[in-house]
């Protein structure tokens, strides 16, 4: 069965090998287990919930993409997209979670149609790669302003704005303690160095009296505070247009850069740079974006840590069948990831935002109608506390500064329209 269904003699593969695939890919993935509670349950969201929603959204997106496309692909809710939903559309846009699920789902049915009509190409196509490198830049910086808040590494300061935090204080120490961890575990190429940092500073924590111990085991808290409870008629208001946009195109490129760059690891790519049953793979990710939204958490999408089970040896489907399956198993840890205090998830924010920033090395900096769109995105994000903005700043600088260079030419239609849409919306809403 598992022949006919993976294909495993084509893929040059084996069962023990794609169990062991999966077993790795979930390690280095799991910690989104203890960061996504954390980071929604700022919204009122409760955590408990957010935690089941989240095993059950990567367990269903990750078994969709098994079963659909057949690539060793896990899926899980996005870092960046959290927090965007968090941070942006709750605390500063001041919009309930129930609105902010319902702009999940609308953006994860124009990611589904998009993906079936297959327009994404022509979309993604029509946005430089330097600025789709901008946002995902900017995203990690976003990410590291909130993980040094956190952690208490950064403070607010009536002077300066932010400024140093009490470095002297046991959530800065143990936070500072894991960062280092994480990059001298990931230096030493062990495997889940990110949910080891996060156990052990979690265990100190507790040891030290900073922070309760609420147990390991337990059946699974309820889902109903979270389950159905999206509002889709609230996100219908203008004013969250830009932000239903925001949510697809940071998916969107997220998805695309995740895809091509697993694949081609995995040596599923075909030498003319086609990916076959690409189609199928973002039709599994919209779907699993959508049945995530339903169950209450922010956008699931493909995760690029799927690459280590790929060097595992990961090459079908089952590899994310197996990471399904663990991240049911998971579903009776929630006393575990109670226990978790933020400063023990920081370290893993500031760790992707790393991973994040390391774009801005593929950057054409002597070119200024380059330079000066790909700055402007990726120090709005985090200025502002908004992704969205960080998006309408980039598309906003990238067509005027060509635009006054005399470089219209290089410029699209749909870059344009992007651009002007962009700016009614910031000078209107």
């Amino acid at each position: 069965m598992l022949e006919r269904l993976f294909q495993l003699n084509a893929h040059n593969t084996n069962v023990r090998t794609e169990i062991l695939a999966g077993v790795t890919t979930f390690l280095t993935m799991a910690y989104i287990l203890f960061v996504n509670p954390s980071i929604l349950g700022e919204t009122g969201m409760d955590k408990g919930a957010v935690f089941v929603a989240t095993c059950l959204a990567a367990a269903f997106g990750s078994a969709v993409m098994g079963l659909i496309a057949n690539y060793p692909i896990a899926l899980a809710p996005g870092m960046g997209l959290n927090a965007f939903f968090t941070y942006t559309v709750v605390m500063g846009m001041g919009h309930t979670w129930q609105v902010a699920l319902g702009a999940v789902f609308l953006s994860a049915c124009l990611f589904f149609l998009l993906s079936i009509f297959k327009i994404r190409e022509w979309i993604i196509n029509s946005i430089p790669l330097e600025l789709r490198s901008a946002i995902a830049a900017g995203i990690g910086l976003f990410l590291a302003l909130i993980a040094l808040q956190n952690a208490g590494i950064v403070a607010a300061n009536p002077a300066t704005m932010v400024g140093l935090g009490d470095l002297g204080s046991p959530a800065a120490l143990l936070a500072i303690l894991g960062f280092f961890l994480i990059i001298g575990l990931e230096a030493l190429r062990v495997t889940g160095a990110v949910l080891i940092s996060i156990l052990v500073v979690t265990g100190l924590s507790i040891l030290l009296g900073v922070s309760e111990f609420g147990g390991v085991v337990s059946m699974p808290p309820s889902l109903a505070p979270t389950f159905m409870q999206l509002d889709i008629a609230g996100a219908l208001d203008v004013g969250l247009i830009s932000v239903i946009f925001a949510f697809l195109f940071v998916d969107l490129f997220d998805n695309s850069g995740t895809l091509i760059a697993v694949a081609k690891k995995a040596g599923l790519m075909r030498k003319d740079g086609h990916l076959p049953k690409m189609g199928r793979a973002l039709i599994a990710d919209s779907t699993a974006a959508l049945g995530g939204s339903l169950l209450g958490t922010s956008t699931t999408t493909s995760y690029i840590e799927s690459a280590a089970g790929v060097s595992a040896g990961g090459r079908t489907g089952l590899t994310a069948i197996v990471v399904a399956v663990l991240f049911l198993f998971a579903l009776f840890f929630a006393p575990l990831a109670g226990s978790v205090p933020a400063f023990a998830t920081a370290p893993a924010l500031l760790f992707v935002a790393v991973l994040m920033a390391s774009g801005m090395a593929e950057i054409e900096w002597s070119d200024i109608t380059v330079a000066a769109p790909v700055v402007v995105t990726a120090l709005a994000m985090p200025l502002t506390y908004s992704i969205a903005t960080g998006i309408a700043f980039g598309f906003i600088t990238w067509v005027a500064a060509k635009t006054l260079a005399g470089r219209f030419r290089e410029l699209n239609g749909m870059l344009v329209a992007l651009a002007i849409f962009c700016v009614i919306k910031l000078a209107l809403f």
